[in-house]
């Protein structure tokens, strides 16, 4: 019983533990830089409760649901060998956890909101929401592409650190040619798909593979997963906004 209750008020105590610096930080700024009082102070506290008690479900949820399940398909994927399957699996994990992804729905949103304001596109609904959606489904493309070089990685072996210098000098040099309005959504689009779900799953997939493949190291060759999922939007996106330039 011990070790049940352990468990469920473990993530809980982690959660406090990774906030409290941050509530630190804003309580002094709050008071002793800007001298001023807490404004809601009630709602702030509701709102510190509700976050607290999501982030420990979140991570309870992570460790008994999506861990598992992700490193138990990426060895009956690597049992079966049969790498057409495995790789169509990665491409789909990454483009479907990227759709479902809530940063990248509000940044989309956000990118959309700001392109109309700026008469890049009309400033209406519909072209919003279609500059929103293209956006996300250039990322979500993206991602899914990334898992699957991630995953021929780690098949094949070749060095991580290779094949990020080369993505980033990629990167740089599309910068060149790529409209300077898509720039900076391109280069944010690259942190906020690599967030609380796509996170989880790719880097089960990327561990459970390592795990199953003889000759590979889990630490070493089973994560790199989302420095690809974090690179390819830039280049997408980018690309994306040269074509529809």
């Amino acid at each position: 019983m011990w070790n049940t209750f352990h468990d469920a008020v473990r993530p809980l105590v982690e959660a406090v533990r990774d906030l409290t610096p941050i509530i630190v930080v804003i309580l002094f700024f709050q008071e002793v830089v800007l001298k001023q009082p807490i404004p809601n102070l009630g709602e702030l506290l509701q709102g510190l409760l509700f976050v607290l008690a999501g982030l420990a479900l979140f991570i309870r949820g992570l460790e008994i649901g999506l861990f598992p399940l992700g490193e138990a398909m990426a060895h009956a994927f690597a049992k079966k060998g049969n790498i057409s399957w495995l790789l169509l699996f990665a491409f789909l994990l990454g483009f479907s956890t990227t759709v479902a992804e809530p940063a990248l729905i509000a940044v989309a949103g956000k990118a959309a909101e700001v392109a109309a304001q700026s008469g890049v596109i009309e400033h209406n609904r519909v072209s919003m929401a279609d500059y929103a959606f293209d956006l996300r489904m250039t990322v979500a493309l993206s991602v899914g592409t990334a898992i699957v070089l991630g995953v021929l990685r780690i098949i094949f072996g070749w060095p991580l650190h290779i094949c990020i210098m080369t993505g980033y000098i990629l990167v740089v040099a599309i910068t060149y040619f790529a409209p300077e309005e898509i720039i900076g959504i391109a280069y944010d689009s690259g942190g906020v798909t690599t967030s609380t779900i796509t996170v989880p799953l790719v880097t089960a997939l990327g561990i459970g593979l390592a795990t199953s493949i003889r000759g590979r190291n889990p630490v070493l060759d089973g994560f790199g997963l989302i420095a690809f999922a974090s690179l390819l939007p830039m280049i997408f996106v980018m690309l994306y906004g040269i074509i529809t330039a």
